[in-house]
């Protein structure tokens, strides 16, 4: 009788290390504030009252739109209220009476993926997606992938920034994203 409860402690106790020492299986997403505009991004621009003028717009290698009448806006690292706000006023100076301007996201700018990948490349951006479907974007792990883990560079203000992260780390537009190799 008393090696059977020997027997059960010894069995007991590894598997008790093993509930302590688990990883956590989602990830909370990292809140930044709202989406700024950068180099890349099309913008669907509406301007009540103006058909000519609502349409996309590409936000250029200057970070600005080339809006006609009124010329180039600046709008990198801004949100969309703030270009909205910014082209209602140039086209309030002379050009319109009370404009009424809405700016929306059309298209993301791309992220790019690379290292153990079918596919490397530039990707479009979906709004919410993960580095789990970033790698999926790109035809899915190479044999010797790591999967666990992948390198994200990410821009910050005028620095790059990276980190290893896992596979259900959110990523953002214009993020290159870095497959590594597993060691075996």
């Amino acid at each position: 009788m008393r090696w059977l409860y020997l027997l059960i402690i010894f069995l007991f106790v590894p598997l008790s290390g093993c509930a302590i020492n688990q990883i956590p299986e989602t990830y909370r997403v990292q809140t930044q504030g709202p989406y700024t505009l950068d180099t890349g991004d099309v913008l669907r621009v509406s301007v009540y009252g103006d058909a000519e003028l609502s349409t996309v717009y590409q936000v250029d290698d200057n970070g600005a739109i080339s809006f006609p009448l009124v010329g180039p806006i600046q709008v990198r690292g801004q949100t969309t209220q703030v270009a909205a706000a910014r082209i209602t006023a140039a086209l309030a100076s002379g050009f319109m009476r009370n404009p009424n301007v809405a700016v929306e996201i059309a298209t993301y700018r791309p992220f790019f993926i690379q290292g153990e990948v079918s596919n490397s490349g530039q990707f479009p951006y979906v709004y919410g997606m993960s580095a789990r479907a970033a790698i999926s974007t790109a035809g899915g792990f190479s044999d010797t992938a790591n999967r666990e883990r992948v390198l994200v560079y990410r821009a910050q203000g005028s620095q790059m920034t990276k980190g290893t992260v896992g596979l259900d780390f959110p990523i953002q537009p214009g993020d290159t994203i870095v497959v590594m190799d597993r060691w075996i």
